[in-house]
């Protein structure tokens, strides 16, 4: 079974927004064994959108339209659906009184223009939804199936998961697809390919890896696909156990984790607790630790050392120590961490340095140039890293060095 995406919107056309939804779906419809065919995204215009859906039921079974179902005039959608199917509206009382509940409970009334938005097109079966004032609709139609939803993430995503992923589930003899995605950090995509090669050359033949390089991490994913999924996830498992004896020092984790996610369980299990103290990232390594819910637990606090005066003055740092060593060096960064663990009185501490372009740069010390250091009670850890030359590239790598070398120093593989 082949599928397509089509967003609509010109906001979409203009850059305005971006179009996070396609990517979203698609990976929902490759969990359950749907295969995207194609995404494509068309402006709010009523010939633009008839062709889309014309030439997409030329290639595909199932096709998920979202946008235009809004209750403002550019919203076109609907109209051009019962065009499409050369039906006319119906009104849908259950829509409506979906959209009446969520007006009451704003404490407004509904308008005309509201009402509106739960007239359907004739031959469509309605997926309410719970979550906005614009109803799903499924068409089936010549053997091909068209599901329309509204573009607003919270909702598209509301309906794919409680209605739309479920029917299609049910209707088609889908062949179980089953994927795992191995989180590994500080190797680059062409030194890992090398170092798993014969591993990946040995793969049973219904299996296939894909690289996923990100900034500061590769993602590797396992994807099997077979008639029996418990069976699949067994073999899954077994190539992953291989691949773990290959490269145990790189994977950090699996699937949907983070590691300031990961960080955090360590911290809160082995009832520990953090500081930073941070130049070249400003906070950023903070803002990732902190956007764990449960994080005060164990994020105690940060110092956003950005100059030299805050160095000294709030860090503590020898201003000798940087005169001499400049302040993108290993003797500052093991001063700011050191420091800070006793200034928050914290098990561990986390602290980096660096040059984050684009000025600042000497032949000595090029833009890219980063210092990290980890402080515990007993030992303190540094690392140099050259990362480059883009500024938001180099702190966000960062970041995901610091993080992981935290998750090493918890786990004593330092």
């Amino acid at each position: 079974m082949l599928t397509e995406i089509i967003t609509i919107g010109d906001e979409l056309l203009i850059g305005q927004v971006v179009d996070t939804n396609s990517a979203w779906m698609a990976q929902q419809l490759n969990l359950i064994g749907l295969k995207v065919y194609q995404i494509t995204s068309v402006s709010d215009s009523r010939e633009h959108i008839l062709k889309a859906l014309k030439e997409a039921a030329m290639r595909v079974d199932i096709i998920l339209i979202t946008g235009g179902l809004g209750p403002t005039r550019d919203d076109i959608t609907k109209n051009t659906l019962c065009s499409y199917f050369n039906v006319g509206l119906k009104f849908d009382q259950k829509s409506f009184d979906i959209i009446e509940s969520i007006f009451l409970s704003r404490g407004r009334t509904v308008t005309d223009i509201n009402r509106k938005q739960a007239e359907v097109p004739e031959n469509c079966t309605v997926i309410h939804n719970r979550l906005g004032t614009a109803p799903g609709m499924m068409f089936d139609v010549d053997n091909k199936i068209y599901i329309s939803m509204p573009g607003v993430p919270t909702e598209m995503k509301g309906l794919m998961e409680h209605s739309i992923l479920p029917l299609l589930k049910e209707r088609f003899n889908l062949t179980p697809l089953v994927h795992k995605t191995i989180l590994t950090q500080g190797v680059g995509e062409s030194f890992l390919a090398e170092k798993i090669t014969d591993w990946e050359d040995s793969l049973p033949v219904n299996m296939k890896l894909a690289y996923l390089p990100a900034t500061g991490m590769v993602r590797l994913r396992i994807s099997a696909s077979g008639n029996n999924e418990d069976v699949l996830r067994k073999e899954v498992e077994a190539e992953l156990q291989k691949l773990l004896e290959i490269i145990p020092e790189y994977v950090y984790g699996f699937d949907e984790e983070k590691l300031e996610e990961i960080v955090g369980k360590l911290l809160r299990h082995q009832n520990k607790t953090i500081s930073t103290a941070e130049s070249c990232t400003g906070g950023f390594i903070a803002h990732k630790l902190t956007s764990i819910p449960g994080s005060s637990e164990y994020y105690m606090g940060s110092i956003v050392a950005y100059s030299n005066e805050v160095k000294k003055n709030q860090l503590e740092v020898d201003m000798t120590t940087i005169e001499n060593y400049g302040a993108v060096s290993e003797n500052v960064v093991r001063q700011m961490a050191n420091h800070a663990l006793r200034i928050f009185n914290t098990d561990v501490s986390n602290a980096c340095s660096g040059i984050a372009g684009p000025a600042g740069g000497t032949p000595e010390k090029p833009v890219g140039t980063v210092w990290i250091a980890i402080a515990t009670c007993d030992k303190t850890i540094t690392k140099k890293l050259q990362l480059g030359s883009h500024r938001e590239r180099i702190i966000i790598e960062t970041a995901q060095h610091a993080l992981n070398m935290l998750r090493k120093i918890l786990l004593n593989k330092y």
